[in-house]
């Protein structure tokens, strides 16, 4: 099981060498227009996802819509995703030293938003790649600084790496 990461981690993929994929750019948004009424009483936010190539080898990659799922708040209730305004990464050849990114709009009661899980599901190859998990929340800074940062790496995704390493060190004592 891998551990969740912070919004604007970058993660690795072990079985394709070079090939990495980050959840980042998680902003309050301006619902896009014609979506206000389907987004009444709900707060707009945008994220990002990169795939970036630093390997020697051409990998095809598909990022679309039910290869995302953004979940909010405490219990971890589905967002309203946005699929007719999100860009999508659909068959696309991403070369070395290169980058593809996909931007996704979703919106949720404005008080679930201090809590956003993304997990990826990642088509490489025509192969699925294992699922990757980001947790954040709307308002935290992704460059490791400031008392904002500090809450998010105590947060959700700290608690469960610290779970996991707890777990793993009682299996082998």
């Amino acid at each position: 099981m891998y551990e969740p990461n912070v919004v604007g981690d970058w993660q690795e993929y072990d079985e394709h060498a070079g090939l990495r994929v980050r959840v980042h750019g998680l902003h309050a948004q301006e619902p896009p227009r014609g979506r206000d009424a389907a987004a009444e009483g709900l707060a707009y936010f945008s994220l990002r996802v990169t795939v970036e190539n630093r390997g020697p080898e051409r990998f095809g990659i598909h990022l679309e819509d039910g290869q995302l799922d953004v979940r909010i708040g405490p219990d971890g209730e589905s967002a309203f995703l946005d699929w007719r305004n999100s860009q999508f990464i659909e068959g696309y050849d991403i070369y070395p030293l290169r980058r593809a990114t996909a931007v996704l709009f979703a919106a949720g009661p404005e008080a679930a938003l201090a809590r956003v899980d993304i997990q990826v599901h990642l088509r490489i190859d025509e192969e699925w790649a294992d699922r990757r998990m980001w947790s954040g929340g709307l308002g935290l800074q992704e460059d490791g600084t400031g008392p904002a940062a500090a809450t998010a790496h105590e947060g959700l995704a700290c608690q469960v790496s610290n779970f996991l390493r707890g777990q793993a060190e009682e299996g082998t004592a």
